[in-house]
């Protein structure tokens, strides 16, 4: 029977969406290829892995272990323990090292595919640098006569850990033929992850929490907004609360992914990222730290997930950096600034003095990350005229300023061939608390003749209006004309536009 004609098990119901990962991972398991099989699953975390690998081993009978930081001894020990209940034997085996484990491991797929997940892999390889080589080694003595049907899923969440563990130069490199990486939830999957109906709260929840399951029960106590006048006072009671688990959650995230030495320059960094820096340069003047310094933070925080660097969609060269995690982005340009206020008044005191920090510094840049998702993902396919490759932000120079002040569009959209050499589809302004008028229309029109006396190809570009106010009458009857794309949040929250990533 050929794979792709095997019945998967259906997910189950307490797994919310993660559809496309259920048919990956299940589609992976149950492939009935007579020969022992690896996978890669990684993430950062709280994004759900080990939820979801805990409910594909209890669906399909596999086999779970979850690793934590100590001695090889202790984890083989662990692991034993785990073994023998798994395999209802009635003492742990003795294993003399990782050889043994590893070859007892894929014995479970003998009788049929079998998912065995090892859950954070990366800190048995800190005890035990050989794993890599006892699996390599395993893998091939499989091969040369026993096939078995082991499917063997290794997790992790250190995402520099988990490319060196499985990169071109890595032993388990050229066995691995899953690679799932579990990412945040879009902000449309968050909104209904929340049970959010309302556009505008659900843009302002995710400003804060992103898309992150692990935040939406055990972090808030299950404590949701009642409605958009309950926003502010969500915020008191859960991300400004000591006793709640997301009060100290930036500080962790760092801690867990960054050494000691580097955090508090990290930090800082992300301090001026979150309150408008966008370029290395910015945030070296920012911070007053050396440009190598500040490179290779900057780098350490990309490297680990927690900053995005990309391309300016018209200056060739310049990468424009944004806080890839929101909490992170709140905590550094809202909270962190009021920490010491909050050891002395009440929440609710301290974030009506940040709340505009918020509004001006998160809510708007957010807005604007989210109209480029939509305009990258879920754009049906004849709103911009082509199928979308990037979506980016991107300025230029006006000569007609002084100093050639720039111009910037927040949401440039181009079709194939890629940041700066795809067709321009689109260039776009968003604004997320202003009503968007006539004026708006005429700043992106200058954008384009710039851009024309420069040599670009504006022929089939669409000017948009990106707004979470509103648009005035005029602006609408220009729409009506053919002349603008007009998007509020109605549209960006709208279910059943074709998603392309």
């Amino acid at each position: 029977m050929a794979s792709s004609d095997i019945p998967l098990p259906d997910k189950p119901p307490k797994v919310f969406d993660r559809d496309a990962e259920w048919r990956e991972l299940a589609a992976f398991t149950c492939d009935d290829r007579p020969e022992a099989r690896l996978g890669v699953v990684s993430g950062r975390l709280r994004q759900g892995k080990t939820y979801l690998l805990e409910a594909l081993t209890g669906t399909l009978g596999g086999f779970y272990f979850a690793a934590q930081q100590g001695t090889q001894r202790e984890s083989l020990s662990h692991l034993a323990d785990e073994f023998a209940r798994y395999t209802k034997a009635p003492s742990p085996p003795h294993w003399h090292g990782w050889h043994d484990a590893v070859d007892d491991l894929l014995a479970l797929g003998d009788r049929g595919p079998t998912p065995i997940v090892v859950d954070e892999f990366p800190d048995l390889v800190r005890q035990s640098p050989s794993l890599p080589s006892v699996l390599h080694t395993a893998y091939r003595r499989h091969d040369g006569g026993h096939p078995g049907r082991a499917r063997l899923l290794l997790s992790g969440s250190s995402p520099p850990l988990m490319h060196r563990l499985f990169s071109t130069a890595s032993p388990l490199h050229e066995l691995s033929d899953l690679h799932l990486t579990v990412r945040p939830l879009d902000y449309r999957q968050a909104a209904r992850f929340w049970g959010i109906d309302d556009p505008v709260l659900a843009l302002l929840v995710h400003a804060v929490v992103g898309g992150t399951p692990a935040y939406r029960h055990e972090y808030v106590q299950d404590d949701t907004p009642a409605g958009r006048e309950d926003f502010d006072a969500w915020v008191c009671r859960s991300v400004l609360d000591p006793g709640k688990r997301l009060f100290r959650e930036a500080y962790h995230l760092l801690r867990e992914e960054i050494d000691h030495k580097d955090r508090a320059l990290c930090h800082s960094a992300l301090s001026a990222v979150a309150t408008g820096c966008s370029t290395q340069g910015q945030v070296a003047d920012c911070l007053g730290a050396p440009l190598t310094d500040t490179a290779r933070c900057l780098g350490l925080l990309r490297e680990h997930g927690l900053l995005h660097g990309e391309d300016d969609a018209f200056r060739p060269g310049l990468v424009r950096l944004r806080t890839a995690e929101p909490l992170l982005a709140f905590e550094h340009a809202v909270v962190r600034p009021h920490r010491s206020a909050l050891a002395r008044q009440d929440a609710v005191a301290v974030w009506k003095h940040a709340r505009p920090d918020f509004d001006t510094l998160v809510a708007g840049s957010h807005f604007a990350q989210v109209c480029r998702d939509w305009a990258l993902r879920f754009a049906g396919p004849d709103v911009f005229g082509d199928r979308p490759r990037t979506a980016s932000y991107g300025s230029v120079a006006d000569p007609a300023r002084p100093g050639g002040t720039d111009v910037a569009a927040e949401v440039v959209v181009r079709g194939p061939g890629g940041v700066r050499d795809g067709s321009l589809l689109s260039v776009g302004l968003a604004r997320w608390d202003e009503v968007m008028d006539l004026d708006h229309l005429e700043r992106l029109r200058r954008l384009l003749g710039i851009l024309t006396d420069r040599g670009e190809d504006v022929t089939r570009t669409r000017p948009t209006c990106y707004s979470g106010a509103g648009f005035s009458p005029a602006l609408r009857a220009a729409e009506a004309q053919g002349q603008v794309l007009l998007v509020g949040l109605d549209r960006l929250y709208a279910p059943g536009e074709e998603r392309h990533a």
